[in-house]
């Protein structure tokens, strides 16, 4: 029996989300791959069960490079998750695309160095990631989005960098010339790692700037990411209560069947 309250969907955010909840129940989880972020908190949005997990910890001690993707979402399958949404902060790489936007990126490139992005350390296993999030999950939020009057833009590429310095002008024009949209640390290993152990994952990102080099004037600084994503985390936390209302109580998605044929992934992750 998993001994951990079960919840059945996961929002992996910042400290803003903490009054996410209703009936907040802190839950210590221990994995084969270490301590997470953070105790999870599990409580309700309108009826529904869901689970938070401070990515970088409650205290913001974790910067993105030593951040355990892997005991983050192995925690959140240990309490009965199959449906992670992300939201996070972004860089934007279009002059269009201002502080305040709200992006439901459909593709993600990998430009990061040296982090652990497999659950598989033995044997050749590997994942299908050429469509890196789920389907159901981004017409979902879609779907709530227009329902509820929130502007968002449905596509776009998020490059995660390694961090935690923040791109160059050459580094950020290169970037834009490949056609990409958001630059961000954190959404690399996170949502490949959903795929290996058949979570559904969606990222909802937030643009707190332009990015360096993006126009003549731009040059992102921390303060500044940390003031636009205060001003815009009550709207974000409101899409994603329509969110959580309106994912589906069961999955057809493929995100379940990633590895149909490893047992691994099918032995109930009760802890170490």
């Amino acid at each position: 029996m998993n001994p951990y309250p079960q919840a059945d969907i996961a929002v992996i955010g910042g400290t803003g989300f903490y009054s996410f909840l209703d009936g907040a129940e802190e839950v210590t989880v221990t994995t084969p791959y270490g301590d997470p972020s953070d105790r999870v908190v599990i409580g309700s949005v309108h009826g529904r069960s869901v689970a938070f997990l401070p990515r970088h910890g409650r205290d913001h001690r974790f910067p993105p490079h030593r951040i355990n993707y892997r005991a983050n979402l192995w925690a959140l399958r240990a309490v009965g998750v199959g449906q992670v949404i992300g939201p996070c902060a972004v860089g934007s790489l279009r002059p269009e695309l201002g502080p305040g936007a709200v992006v439901v990126p459909d593709q993600l490139v990998d430009r990061t160095a040296g982090r652990i992005q497999t659950y598989f350390d033995e044997d050749a296993v590997h994942v299908t990631f050429a469509d890196p999030y789920c389907p159901s999950g981004r017409s979902t939020v879609l779907k709530a989005a227009a329902e509820g009057a929130f502007p968002v833009v449905d596509g776009g590429t998020m490059v995660v960098i390694e961090g935690p310095r923040f791109s160059t002008r050459a580094e950020s024009q290169w970037c834009a010339r490949q056609g990409w949209s958001l630059v961000n640390m954190t959404g690399h290993p996170e949502a490949v790692l959903a795929r290996e152990i058949g979570l559904c994952y969606t990222s909802v990102a937030l643009v707190t700037d332009l990015d360096a080099g993006i126009d003549a004037d731009s040059a992102v600084a921390h303060e500044d990411v940390l003031r636009v994503f205060a001003e815009n985390v009550g709207k974000l936390r409101d899409l994603l209560r329509l969110v959580v209302t309106a994912l589906p109580d069961v999955r057809t998605c493929a995100c379940p069947r990633a590895h149909d044929r490893v047992d691994l992934l099918h032995t109930p992750p009760t802890g170490a």
